[in-house]
């Protein structure tokens, strides 16, 4: 190996302008792919959002174009345009293009924002191949373009703003150069819009898309959280005539908390903290655990009957069948990264707690009722866990595990390195035994399921611990379950794939499967761990050459292409059985030619509603939502 001792000052490189945020976009908003395309779109939409907190904009108005470019339009106080006093040019170019500028820094400004960094802006200008900004300042309009996040040119005044009207309008259309994927999804965007529309209540946001006509919805709820708390839980019933809400100020620090109570067996936790979704959480939420763990307590203790007397509560009893949002507004919130996904102020936990402690035990002393319902569904939660803990010590004791073994039906790889293995979950013995036969023995496992396992939306931990398909699967994935047993440090294999029949039974597995990985293991979907296998369809076959189809469309392509061929036959796979085990090698498990689909979880709370629908026990609700959707099929077998 050759050394290179030539390193000097000339290799220290200073990048100037924007020129950090286009050579290394992720380290400003997380990443190139869908996801940092979207949150372009949430960095201009906050600094609108920071002007509905300060109370100066009440709408504001979102567009896709049909060049998949967006405009964001509110009617708050407009972007200042005068000559900055220390940067000698217009203020609106210095928010523009200089990072870290803005009035984020200026408490007279804004007392609380979403926007931490004051990067925002200038991270969506320097990385937008076009953007123009249109703003309606002290009574004038005044319009600036900028490319890649350069000036092409000084601002200037079009004339009097129209109506004595005030806001900022932001045009931009994402830089093909820096990101892989520019077409925007509009559900996607609709999920935040929603969201901030219940978090800042009475403010109207509306989202266009104009690549479709009259696509057009608008979002306002002038109740805000309760409202966000019903939307979430529509799909449940409610334990409480109405969600509890508790708003107000400790410590200076504007905390609001809206709950309640429902008959599902899962929890629902949301966090906001001015507005930013923290979806990892941090110390408000820990604050708000504690809080809602001791006061429930102390209630039971206080107010004891028998059969309750030695019971103690542990956190995930009093949070089964709860959906909760916790809002807080800070003026100094310290996140874990620019994506903001995790609050680290270790004062909050202290201010949040002492709220809901001294709010909730006022609620229980004033409604015994709700505060007696709410106590009994916790105890007979903490019943349940009790209950599973016997079950898995006993199946701990059971276990062969404990002998180094794993499960008899399990065919596992001989590498030892989590990394590199993969467990193949297969329907039946059928498909098991070609998928033993097809995979590479070095890093892919194989575990057969027999028939269907228990729909975990209707059942409780203790159940699901008896259940011996499910007690099977949790031992060979090694994570364990539940609050205060799993770990993905025992996670014994990097990717968990679900190769399933292409028929109406293997998707109703496959739904069971990822109802039980949302529920139970939603850390393996967060950590991209979780895949579905994408077995063909169909087999075009003339003479020796053979095609797959993976698609209708794609089997189309084939048979017009081997029509003129003699002997020309299509055979429907509808097991994976049918296929010999090096067609599925080759089709559907060699990494080299495999596709595979990761599951992921865009909008946590559509993905909860979804699963309550369809796997809950509201059947006139999952009636309504598959007439509804109806249209979406392809292909129905049956």
């Amino acid at each position: 190996m050759t050394e290179n001792n030539d390193y000097g000052a000339g290799n220290i490189k200073v990048l100037q302008g924007l020129d950090a945020v286009r050579k290394r976009p992720a380290m400003y908003i997380g990443s190139t792919d869908i996801r940092g395309l979207h949150h372009l779109v949430h960095e201009v939409v906050d600094n609108s959002i920071d002007e509905a907190m300060a109370g100066y904009c009440n709408r504001i108005d979102v567009t896709i174009t049909k060049t998949n470019g967006i405009v964001v339009h509110d009617n708050g106080r407009g972007i200042p345009t005068a000559m900055h006093p220390t940067e000698g040019v217009g203020t609106l170019e210095v928010v523009m293009t200089k990072l870290h500028a803005g009035g984020k820094f200026d408490q007279g400004a804004y007392k609380v924002s979403a926007g931490l960094h004051g990067v925002g802006l200038s991270c969506v200008n320097a990385l937008s191949v076009t953007l123009e900004a249109e703003v309606y300042h002290e009574g004038e309009m005044y319009v600036q373009k900028f490319s890649r996040g350069v000036p092409q040119g000084p601002g200037e005044v079009l004339g009097k703003a129209p109506d004595a009207h005030s806001g900022t309008k932001i045009f931009f259309q994402a830089d093909g150069d820096i990101f892989t994927e520019l077409v925007y999804n509009f559900d996607t965007l609709c999920v935040r819009l929603r969201e901030l529309a219940f978090l800042n209540k009475g403010l109207t946001i509306s989202l266009r898309d104009e690549r479709e006509e009259d696509k057009f919805l608008e979002f306002c709820y002038p109740d805000g959280l309760p409202s966000f708390i019903q939307y979430i839980d529509q799909n449940r019933k409610s334990l409480m005539p109405a969600p509890m809400h508790f708003e107000g100020e400790e410590a200076g620090v504007p905390v609001e908390i809206a709950f309640q109570y429902n008959e599902s067996f899962m929890e629902n936790l949301y966090s906001f903290v001015n507005n930013v979704n923290t979806v990892d959480g941090g110390t408000h939420v820990v604050g708000f655990k504690a809080a809602i763990t001791r006061t429930i307590n102390n209630y039971l203790r206080q107010n004891q009957v028998k059969r309750k007397k030695d019971v103690v509560l542990h956190g995930e009893d009093v949070r089964e069948g709860l959906t909760a949002i916790i809002s807080i507004k800070l003026l100094d919130p310290q996140f874990e990264g620019q994506t903001k996904h995790k609050l680290g102020n270790q004062e909050v936990k202290g201010i949040v707690e002492t709220f809901m402690n001294d709010k909730l035990s006022a609620f229980f002393e004033e409604n015994p009722s709700v505060a007696k319902a709410i106590v009994d569904r916790c105890t007979n939660a903490a019943i349940a866990r009790e209950a599973a803990r016997k079950a898995k010590q006993m199946a701990r004791r059971k276990s062969v595990l404990e002998s180094g073994n794993l499960p008899g039906k399990l065919a596992d790889c001989s590498s030892k390195d989590p990394e590199v293995s993969e467990l193949y979950i297969v329907e039946g013995d059928s498909a098991g035994g070609s998928a033993k036969q097809g995979r590479n023995r070095e890093f892919q496992a194989i575990l057969p399921l027999k028939g269907k396992i228990l729909n975990v939306e209707k059942a409780r931990l203790d159940k699901i611990m008896h259940n011996e398909e499910l007690d099977i699967l949790i031992s060979a994935i090694g994570t364990s379950i539940g609050e205060d047993s799993f770990d993905l440090k025992k996670l014994r294999y990097r990717k968990v794939i679900i190769m399933t029949d292409a028929d109406v039974d293997g998707s109703h597995i496959q739904t069971l499967l990822l109802t039980f990985f949302f529920r139970h293991m939603r850390e393996l979907i967060e950590n991209d761990v979780l895949y579905i296998a994408q077995p063909p369809l169909y087999k075009v076959k003339a003479g020796k050459i053979e095609k797959y189809a993976f698609s209708e469309k794609e089997k189309e392509q084939h048979v017009k292409d081997l029509e003129d061929k003699k002997g020309l036959y299509i055979q429907r796979y509808k097991g994976l059985g049918e296929m010999n085990p090096d067609q599925l090698s080759s089709t559907t498990m060699d990494p080299v030619s495999r596709v595979l689909k990761r599951v992921t979880i865009d909008d946590a709370v559509e993905a909860d509603q979804i699963f309550s629908i369809l796997m809950g026990e509201e059947v006139e609700r999952r009636k309504e939502f598959i007439e509804n959707n109806v249209h979406l099929i392809e292909e129905l077998d049956v």
